[in-house]
């Protein structure tokens, strides 16, 4: 079997694996691990596809409550880990609330373990550190044993289950699938199917007697956590920060250069000439308006030493400097970058704006295009078969004919 289908498939099937993954409290164990949403979703204003998000998950091993998730339309990241993570940990009742959820998700905490794959952003120094700071046993599965992450595959599954329900669903299965346009079909946005996944979490999946514990999930967490050992971070922002992706950085006279960026903080006049040594700066990719620096007497927000210069993301300015790079400029400027962003921020609004332009313009003349011609004359043949006429209801009457008068020119 494994020269015919695989080594991989050969060993599923008859490798023994005794044992399991066994945590007898909450929050002992925790496994993360990211999926390809089967749903693809649009725009919210012009209702147009935009893709399939990125699915990031936390589940705990003991009660199988889902601690948190994330939804991106970015790749698997370091960025996508910490905003689940901090998700997980924090106390999500004001988040219910903001999206008019009126179910309890009572599951929050720090972990005391995490179990991973060996995905390049579980490998990130960022993480790594992170974890360490916060006293979390981070573990990384063997290479080539996904049953190594079981549970977090069998949550996954359950709720790519339950997105084969919406439209815009795109089916594991080929022979599923069928015809189905998943793209045409599809009607929810990224914070729609944020609601919709919360919704199913809480009410359906925590509520549910699950198989594994002879309980359903709520019940079991409710049953063992005791709520003076749950570890809460005493800054969640802070939080949030120390899993950022980040650079080491001199502080030169002038700032901090990141991105090709000179950022600026009053905070940092008080660390100048102190020593050469590298800070180490944590940035948010879906805004590089402010980064922060890390110091010994906690975090300094800096922001662009340019206070005029827009609001930008990491994948911005990656754009912008492929761009650049295309057109043969071998060296770059922090100028030069903002000016190429603006360039093709003003070409994508324009692009937008035309498509917009032509669709209402299509719009206004679609009531000039001809009618299609329709024959209401009967063939010869066809007159013929009808019976004859029996008066006014008749649908072919005839008519006297006309003598008329013509005239030529004398031409």
């Amino acid at each position: 079997m494994a020269r015919r289908e695989g080594k991989d498939k050969a060993e599923r099937r008859y490798l023994a694996t005794p044992g399991g993954l066994v945590a007898n409290d909450p929050l002992d164990i925790v496994q993360i691990d990211h999926t390809k949403a089967d749903v693809t979703v649009v725009d919210p204003v012009t209702r147009r596809p935009l893709g399939r998000p990125t699915l990031t998950a936390a589940i705990d091993v003991s009660t199988r409550m889902v601690l948190g998730f994330h939804l991106s339309l970015e790749p698997p990241s370091l960025l996508a880990v910490a905003l689940c993570l901090t998700h997980a940990v924090m106390d999500k009742s004001h988040w219910l609330v903001a999206r008019g959820i009126s179910t309890e998700w009572l599951a929050r905490g720090i972990p005391n373990a995490i179990y991973v794959d060996n995905g390049a952003d579980f490998h990130a120094r960022a993480f790594q550190l992170a974890c360490s700071e916060y006293q979390i046993d981070l573990q990384y599965r063997p290479p080539g044993t996904p049953r190594y992450g079981g549970h977090i595959g069998r949550l996954i599954g359950t709720m790519m289950g339950a997105v084969h329900l919406l439209p815009g669903s795109h089916f594991s299965n080929i022979l599923e699938r069928g015809d189905l346009d998943a793209e045409a079909e599809a009607v929810m946005t990224l914070d729609e199917l944020e609601t919709w996944l919360a919704l199913e979490v809480t009410g359906s999946y925590h509520v549910r007697v699950h198989s594994a514990l002879e309980t359903t999930p709520a019940a079991a967490w409710a049953a063992r956590v005791d709520e003076a050992r749950v570890r809460m971070p005493a800054d969640l922002r802070q939080f949030l920060v120390d899993f950022l992706p980040s650079e080491q950085r001199v502080l030169q006279r002038d700032g901090l250069h990141l991105f090709h960026i000179r950022y600026w903080a009053d905070e940092l006049r008080g660390l100048m000439g102190r020593e050469s040594r590298k800070f180490t700066l944590k940035y948010d990719p879906r805004d590089l308006s402010r980064i922060f620096v890390l110091t010994e007497n906690g975090i300094i927000e800096a922001r662009p030493a340019d206070l005029t210069r827009p609001a930008i993301t990491l994948w911005e300015h990656r754009a912008a400097r492929r761009a650049l790079r295309e057109a043969g400029r071998r060296s770059v400027d922090e100028e030069l970058i903002f000016r190429t962003i603006e360039a093709q921020r003003d070409l994508v609004d324009s692009a937008e704006r035309q498509t917009k332009a032509i669709r209402r313009h299509q719009a206004r003349r679609s009531h000039l295009a001809p009618l299609p011609m329709i024959d209401v004359t009967p063939d010869a043949a066809a007159r013929d078969a009808l019976p004859a006429p029996e008066g006014e209801g008749s649908p072919f009457l005839s008519h006297p004919g006309f003598k008329v008068e013509e005239w030529y020119d004398d031409d």
